[in-house]
């Protein structure tokens, strides 16, 4: 199926211990889909086994992005196919500037005899950084490097919004982010929904789908999905906790 990313019976493994189990979903693009589960259910194995993390062993299953499997790809690979991830955690990245990184990650895609026009990429990046209510003086510091935890999930959604990816994945980024924070980087994001971008929101919290409202919530326990539903899923998590989770889980499991 093409405009769709669809992730099928996915087994992703960490040393002998299974994570993922016959992980299936599919995100049309045009639709923000949110998972939501309980620590250690494999949410965040999900991000970093479809970009590639070499920690993760993908055991079986696939990863189709437009009708074409990324799976045997490298990490740049994938990237470059139309995927992007935000990490939970950002990884410093001393002395190298945020318009550097950026910059380099936009020639990577081109033909090697091609580069970037210096003031159209620069009047692109302003604009972003606008958006997202960024300082100027932010793009000659260091990726990350001593920035507050609003300012590492502010970076990654620039990061996003100059790359144009047809799927993003955020992995929890409203974690260590205060309301002021969470607020910008949801305008941020929602700047970009539409026709072009499907939307993979992971995240513990209700809170963060109040600002990026998703089309679908599906809640994962135990490597797998066990309910999908409206956004009104998220409020009926919020409001029971993950505890029946566990019990439509093993009903789940048994049929």
């Amino acid at each position: 199926m093409s405009n769709t990313l669809e992730i099928k019976n996915l087994n992703v493994s960490i040393g002998d211990k299974q994570i993922l189990k016959d992980f299936s979903l599919t995100v049309p693009k045009g639709e923000v889909h949110a998972i939501m589960g309980p620590n250690g259910t494999g949410k965040s194995t999900l991000a970093k086994a479809m970009a590639g993390h070499p920690d993760y062993e993908v055991t079986s299953g696939e990863v189709i992005i437009d009708g074409e499997d990324i799976m045997e790809m490298e990490a740049d690979e994938r990237a470059r196919a139309g995927l992007f991830l935000a990490f939970q955690y950002p990884m410093e990245i001393p002395g190298v500037t945020i318009a550097n990184f950026i910059r380099a990650a936009l020639n990577a895609r081109l033909p090697d005899d091609e580069e970037l026009n210096a003031p159209d990429y620069y009047k692109a990046l302003y604009e972003k950084m606008d958006l997202l209510k960024i300082d100027r003086k932010f793009t000659s510091r260091s990726v990350n490097d001593g920035f507050s935890g609003g300012e590492k999930k502010r970076c990654e959604i620039l990061q996003m919004a100059m790359l144009d990816p047809k799927y993003a994945v955020l992995d929890e980024t409203d974690s260590g982010l205060d309301i002021d924070a969470l607020k910008i980087v949801s305008e941020g994001v929602n700047s970009m929904r539409g026709p072009n971008l499907g939307a993979l929101v992971i995240t513990h919290y209700q809170r963060l789908l109040d600002y990026i409202v998703p089309d679908v919530v599906h809640v994962m326990y135990d490597g797998r999905i066990v309910k999908s539903g409206p956004k009104e899923l998220a409020l009926e998590l919020e409001s029971k906790g993950y505890e029946w989770v566990k019990e439509l889980a093993a009903e789940t499991v048994a049929s």
